[in-house]
């Protein structure tokens, strides 16, 4: 359920906001059996805590943003600790369906309007950036996770009709993104589509996002990097020079900075005005490579709630949408059939000559911001504390552009975008 702002509209972060976080009950962050985790790939090792520890970095969060900054932080290389109270690539990353779009939640006709249209332009840069910088890390460090390079097509909707296609499509061609109006001839060529046309781009990407988590953990604990689970971080306190971290295990670490990749649980220590938790549903269905559209590209429509979709290397479609704000976890997993359902029906209008049954179905939660845009950075009121949240439907690349900007800032170094992402 979405958290009222603190009245100042400012994010409050002190000792006893750090200390809650071990008496917020953990969410189930998502329910049924996502897609990914099929391969029955085995999640990176990890050792408990036996005793303090003194580190350069202690990163908190064992999904995919804590992985990207950890690796970031060994480019520049600090010594890090990593903690997870339950264990590493285990909560809403398999969940994803890990289309990797520059494109961000809000419009760029829309979001300039809200923040201006310069600041907009940075933020739709930065995403397409923090796609180019994803994919040259996953070719540096070798991963197989099925990254494969994809045009996307944005197809008219409630929030965009065609008109409004033909503007967000003229605002991004002043900027120099690579996205251009198609026709509905082109369109229904590229994707089987018949829609009076999309804006299509270049830029964007998919890859498996539980076998991208398990490649970069492995790559990080292989350069050094210490992953501990299950641990639960009780305290941190931010001192002059250092900040201490207490376990519930009665373990101390210190820590020249910290950083919290933590979701949901960073909204409600948090409450940053415009952020709420939401929930969505996706599936996947049987593989049917000789169905599917010509370009593979991703899909997604300008619509609340949109429908979205891809393809997989056995030639499946995963698709998911339906998102709405979150209750609580048995309402949203009794939602799984009639989601699931509805996301199949809206497919199937959308691609009459697939299979649209659900081999894989599941449930999972998510940070939403009023912008679309994440919060990176610093965390108001307490230094050498910085936070990772609110990365709406673009998590991993979002995720991307944190691990640069938090390295920046943990090496003192000043980062050109700071501004748009900042906490408070």
């Amino acid at each position: 359920m979405a958290e009222a702002p603190p009245r100042s509209g400012r994010a409050k972060f002190n000792r006893a906001a750090l200390h809650a976080i071990d008496a917020i009950e953990p969410l189930k962050l998502r329910t049924g059996m996502p897609f990914w985790l099929i391969d029955g790939g085995r999640a990176p090792a990890v050792t408990p805590l036996d005793a303090d520890l003194k580190v350069d970095v202690a990163v908190i969060g064992g999904g995919i943003s804590g992985a990207l900054v950890t690796d970031a932080l060994l480019q520049a290389g600090l010594n890090v600790a990593v903690f997870d109270r339950a264990g590493f690539v285990r909560g809403s990353t398999p969940a994803s369906t890990a289309m990797l779009q520059f494109e961000i939640d809000q419009p760029l006709s829309t979001l300039g309007q809200r923040i201006g249209l310069a600041r907009a332009a940075r933020a739709w840069w930065r995403s397409a950036s923090g796609v180019t910088r994803l994919h040259a890390r996953i070719a540096d460090l070798g991963l197989r996770c099925d990254f494969r390079e994809r045009h996307s097509a944005y197809l008219p909707g409630n929030v965009l009709d065609a008109a409004g296609l033909r503007c967000e499509a003229a605002a991004r061609e002043r900027i120099g993104l690579r996205s251009i109006l198609i026709d509905r001839p082109t369109l229904k060529g590229f994707t089987g589509i018949d829609k009076p046309g999309a804006i299509w781009s270049a830029g964007s990407a998919e890859v498996d996002p539980a076998k991208l988590a398990r490649g970069l953990w492995r790559s990080a604990a292989k350069r050094g990097a210490m992953l501990h689970a299950p641990v639960d971080i009780i305290d941190i306190a931010p001192g002059k020079r250092r900040v201490t971290l207490s376990t519930d295990t009665g373990h101390s670490i210190s820590a020249g900075s910290v950083v919290l990749a933590t979701g949901y649980a960073l909204t409600k220590l948090l409450k940053p005005r415009g952020y709420r938790i939401i929930s969505t549903w996706a599936m996947a269905t049987p593989p049917q490579p000789e169905a599917l559209w010509p370009s593979r590209c991703l899909i997604w429509e300008a619509s609340d709630p949109y429908l979205y979709c891809r393809t997989t290397r056995d030639g499946r479609v995963v698709a998911g949408g339906e998102d709405a704000a979150f209750e609580d976890e048995a309402k949203r997993d009794t939602l799984i059939p009639t989601k699931v359902a509805r996301i199949g029906r809206k497919l199937k209008r959308l691609l009459p000559t697939l299979d649209t049954a659900p081999a894989f179905a599941w449930a999972g939660c998510f940070g939403e911001s009023s912008t679309g845009l994440p919060a990176i950075g610093e965390v108001p009121g307490a230094p050498r504390c910085y936070a990772v949240m609110g990365f709406g439907g673009n998590g991993i690349t979002f995720s991307a552009i944190a691990a640069e900007m938090i390295q920046r800032a943990i090496l003192g170094l000043p980062d050109p975008d700071a501004d748009l992402f900042r906490l408070g």
